[in-house]
């Protein structure tokens, strides 16, 4: 069993390399827990980010949070996946910081120029890793390769492809073919407690019974923590008040806001630059490449959106004290809700996982889920390598076609370099990361002239 101090050690390790958006966290993640420290299983793990990815909000903050919470339980669990938002915090207050001094981040961009290549042969790493486990059969494959083609190609909401795939899974187990699709065992912890073998979590007891008062009691303290900021801010600032609108928006995108980062991004930028003008588009983009190379949450782009929101409407306050204000509140309000959704649902979700009538459910989710972190990588790497992505829409598909005169050719270099490192030589990513990190450097240097 790790101790607390480890674990705090590990947490603050995958926060500091929590870069590339879900997947590249996740992968990040499954790495770490799964493979080097084998705290937790395959199976467990697949099933926590299920049920993550099923949430409103950041799936990878919430998956190392709920994996703390296995471990060590409440406290943990907090600290965990408060130290997964710190790094990014930090990192874009000081950048919003001299945003607004300088209007340039370019220097940023250089230095961090080879991680986005890095961390895309990583998250290829990890789906190909995680699909070798995971789609066992047919089934399983169809599975993965329909809920791929619906999100990529058809824009399928995603808790449309969980749904189906949770229906496909229950009546495949009804009909016989079996409810393991994709290796999500039903280990019973008395077996397991002298097993070496085992990893550590599938060798705990449960973490806590999901009771009623238990539920209530997480449910109000939560909803205390989570409103009580806001209610100050309005009574001392007025419920009209910039900083007060912030608070009552982003507690509304944190929960009905579905399907990941991405579908998050698109209703906040609507609403902040075409509904309240905190912002202008080039500003939301520059956003988010502060978002996208730095650790962290790719929604971590909300603090930035407060930022400039709270420093051009100070309402008699500091700018510069408005605008922090801003950004403390409006990650308060977006993560809050997170640890509200783990700390009521985990202990259900964990009695659920040795239900073996909700086994074939639970396990086509599974196979889904590795189409949709493909879906992921996907979207990435188009991102990554092609400078100019168009969009085509035809026949009720929604199609990316990158312009290959914008192939960015020193990147498409780094990526299979780091390819090569992590799947052929088995490097480790810190190193992996630091190497990329420094090629990028010198081909921003040579190629542009210095920054």
């Amino acid at each position: 069993m790790p101790s607390f101090g480890e674990g705090v050690r590990v947490w603050s390790r995958i926060a500091t390399l929590s870069f590339g958006g879900p997947a590249g966290q996740i992968a990040v993640m499954h790495r770490t827990l799964v493979e080097e420290k084998r705290w937790i299983s395959e199976s467990r793990f697949l099933h926590a980010l299920n049920y993550c990815m099923l949430l409103p909000g950041p799936e990878a903050q919430q998956l190392v949070t709920y994996v703390a919470w296995l471990l060590h339980g409440t406290g943990a669990a907090i600290l965990a996946g408060s130290l997964f938002v710190l790094p990014g915090f930090v990192s874009i207050l000081a950048l919003s910081l001299l945003y607004v001094s300088f209007q340039d981040v370019a220097i940023v961009q250089a230095l961090l120029y080879g991680l986005k290549p890095a961390v895309m042969a990583i998250v290829v790493e990890a789906v190909i890793r995680i699909g070798k486990r995971a789609l066992k059969g047919r089934f399983a494959l169809a599975l993965a390769a329909a809920a791929f083609v619906g999100i990529f190609l058809y824009d399928v909401p995603f808790p449309v492809v969980v749904g189906g795939a949770a229906v496909l899974g229950l009546l495949n187990a009804r009909l016989g073919a079996g409810a393991r699709i994709a290796g999500a065992e039903l280990l019973a912890p008395e077996a397991a407690l002298d097993d070496p073998d085992v990893p550590i979590i599938d060798r705990l007891a449960p973490r806590a019974v999901p009771t009623l008062g238990r539920t209530l009691r997480v449910v109000a303290i939560c909803l205390a923590l989570w409103w009580l900021p806001v209610a100050l801010v309005a009574a001392w600032c007025g419920p009209d008040s910039t900083l007060a609108q912030l608070g009552v928006f982003f507690s509304k995108a944190a929960v009905v806001t579905f399907g990941g980062a991405y579908s998050v991004l698109a209703y906040v930028a609507q609403q902040a630059v075409e509904v309240n003008h905190w912002l202008t588009p080039k500003e939301m983009l520059d956003g988010l490449g502060m978002a996208e190379t730095t650790p962290g949450p790719l929604i971590q782009v909300v603090q930035f959106v407060a930022f400039l929101a709270g420093h051009r409407n100070a309402g008699g306050l500091p700018p510069v004290g408005s605008a922090i204000a801003a950004s403390v509140l409006t990650t308060w309000v977006t993560y809050v809700p997170c640890f509200l959704f783990i700390l009521v649902g985990a202990p259900f979700v964990e009695s659920l996982r040795r239900s073996r009538a909700l086994s074939g459910a639970l396990s086509a989710i599974t196979a889904a889920v590795v189409g949709v972190v493909l879906n992921l990588a996907a979207w990435f790497s188009i991102h990554t390598l092609f400078g100019r992505v168009g969009e085509v829409r035809a026949l009720g598909m929604h199609v990316l076609i990158p312009d290959p005169a914008t192939l960015d050719i020193a990147g498409l270099t780094i990526a299979v370099a780091a390819g090569v490192a992590v799947l052929r030589y088995k490097v480790g990513m810190l190193p992996t990361l630091a190497a990329s990190m420094a090629a990028g450097l010198v081909v921003r240097l040579l190629l542009g002239g210095g920054v």
